[in-house]
């Protein structure tokens, strides 16, 4: 079986991915960078439209705090807020400016950038790239990368678990060491050999887990996969329940594209089916209320009014601003026969981002030695029960940069590399229309069961569901050739299984995690 070392592993190639392998190489340590993806980019970071969080004019960190751990319902860590809040700023000039250039929208005489404001948001902080932020992030960053002499990109690998002294060593004995992470066992996907890459630390960033639901803004990786490899690692998990649905991806036939809360932070309104505003009878905020609390709104109009959506109105703006403002999204939609400058958008909530994850520390460490979680698939504390729009660029930033940086520090025990078991190929050829099958069962008990609005009596029944899902598709794994689809598929269903786990454990209905308590349910 051959084998690859390195210094840093680092699974996934997001903004919080991509950040790190820039911190970490300015080390001069070796970096091996896997994506499960044909290309680099890949990932959530290029669908983030609306942009990441700056500073305003009159703001502070105090300001940004209180707007944070506000939208969060007071659920957040108060150390990783402020780490937030005071690094994210400078790291912001510091790396997408200075260094990265990133091509911000500039005020008209080019002094300055644009600000604009979101959902929550006391102050106008926010910078953007039209509507296109994420993915003018993105495309430079990986540009930066690809010039590094000291890191390794390896596309189309998809990790298959993380390497443990507890699980891989041959060391009887290792089992009373501290728990610790060694590297990776990955596939390539273009020839289906599997091998381990042993790393003095590994980072994981791989992205987060909207592709669980049936309708999602999240790109089409994004499984859970690192969340699942850390909870059968045995790192600590938390959170998990408190998934935010995003209130306005485009209602058109199948598809769920967001429409970026920009839009209502520029002064977009949501309006029902009979053109009412319906926001403002539900919170102070009207339609820039935190996000759960709106997608919620929404959700109670739609089953009000019996009608399949609902509608969001920005066509009182001029339209050449609205042409320029938010070209992604317009052109988009007129791909769609809708004109935004002439008629309101047909809106619904979709699965968008998962405010839990990995425990990690204000480094990105997790509860395992050598092993750090950045991004979406880790829980910083930041985002408490409801994250803050435009937040998430940004930890990915401050995490990703601090966990590169730490994982470049040598300590005790860091090059050990234990014996392993030779990987075990196995030759059956799963029948695609069982993992298709899945997906969907997959896919609607989430929905259905653990979606915007939960009951006890639902969360039971997809616990029981998915167990007994997650029964069949280990036995598939385990007989079956490894393929990039299969291992999706098992890192799908122990995430769904994690994620009702945690809801049904937790204490409290707060934010994203909202339990109907009508008498009927109970």
């Amino acid at each position: 079986m051959q084998s690859k070392k390195t210094d840093i592993l680092i699974i996934g190639s997001g903004l919080a991915g991509a950040s790190a392998a820039i911190a970490a190489a300015e080390s001069g340590k070796n970096i091996i960078l896997i994506t499960k993806t044909k290309t680099l980019k890949s990932g959530n970071t290029p669908y983030a439209q609306g942009g990441i969080v700056y500073k305003g004019i009159t703001d502070s960190p105090k300001k940004l705090k209180s707007d944070i751990i506000h939208a969060g319902h007071n659920d957040s860590w108060d150390l990783a807020v402020n780490k937030l809040c005071n690094d994210g700023p400078k790291l912001v000039k510091e790396i997408l400016i200075n260094k990265l250039n990133i091509d911000f929208t500039q005020t008209k005489n080019k002094t300055s950038y644009e600000l604009t404001s979101e959902a929550s948001h006391s102050e106008q902080r926010i910078l953007y790239s039209k509507d296109k932020t994420g993915d003018s992030i993105q495309t430079k960053i990986l540009n930066y990368l690809e010039n590094l002499e000291n890191l390794e990109i390896l596309t189309d690998y998809t990790a298959v678990d993380l390497l443990t002294l507890s699980h891989h060593s041959t060391n009887t004995k290792d089992i009373y060491k501290k728990p610790a992470c060694f590297g990776a066992m990955v596939l390539n996907n273009l020839n289906g050999e599997v091998t381990p890459i042993y790393a003095k630390r590994t980072i994981l960033s791989t992205g987060g887990i909207g592709q669980l639901y049936l309708h999602t803004t999240n790109s089409l990786e994004s499984h859970g996969d690192g969340i699942a490899m850390a909870w059968r690692a045995g790192a600590r998990c938390f959170n998990l329940h408190y998934i935010q649905f995003h209130p306005t991806a485009l209602y058109h036939g199948t598809e769920r594209f967001l429409i970026s809360e920009a839009i209502r932070g520029e002064g977009g309104i949501l309006i029902d089916n009979s053109g009412t505003p319906f926001m403002d009878k539900i919170h102070p905020k009207g339609s820039l209320a935190p996000r759960d609390i709106v997608a919620r709104g929404i959700h109670r109009t739609m089953l009000k009014n019996n009608h399949p959506c609902v509608y969001l109105d920005i066509t009182h703006k001029e339209q050449k601003w609205i042409k320029n403002r938010f070209p992604n999204i317009y052109t988009h939609c007129i791909e769609k026969n809708i004109d935004i400058t002439k008629e309101p958008i047909p809106v619904v909530p979709a699965a968008h981002y998962s405010c839990g994850g990995i425990g990690v520390n204000l480094n990105g460490h997790t509860s395992l030695k050598r092993l750090y979680a950045i991004g979406e698939v880790s829980c910083t504390g930041v985002h408490g029960a409801n994250r803050l729009a435009s937040t998430s660029l940004l930890e990915c930033l401050v995490w990703g940069y601090n966990a590169g940086k730490d994982a470049t520090i040598e300590q005790e025990g860091d090059d050990y590399f234990p014996t392993i078991q030779p990987w075990v190929i196995e030759n059956d050829v799963i029948d695609p229309a069982l993992i298709a099958q899945d997906w969907l069962s997959i896919k609607h008990t989430m929905w259905n069961y653990v979606g915007l609005v939960r009951t006890r009596q639902r969360l039971l029944r997809a616990q029981k569901i998915l167990r007994n899902l997650q029964n069949d598709i280990e036995g598939f794994y385990q007989s079956t050739k490894l393929n990039p689809e299969i291992i999706s598929l098992r890192n799908g269903i122990q995430t769904a299984n994690a994620i009702v786990s945690s809801a049904i454990e937790a204490q409290h209905s707060k934010g994203t995690h909202y339990i109907d308590e009508s008498s009927e349910y109970k």
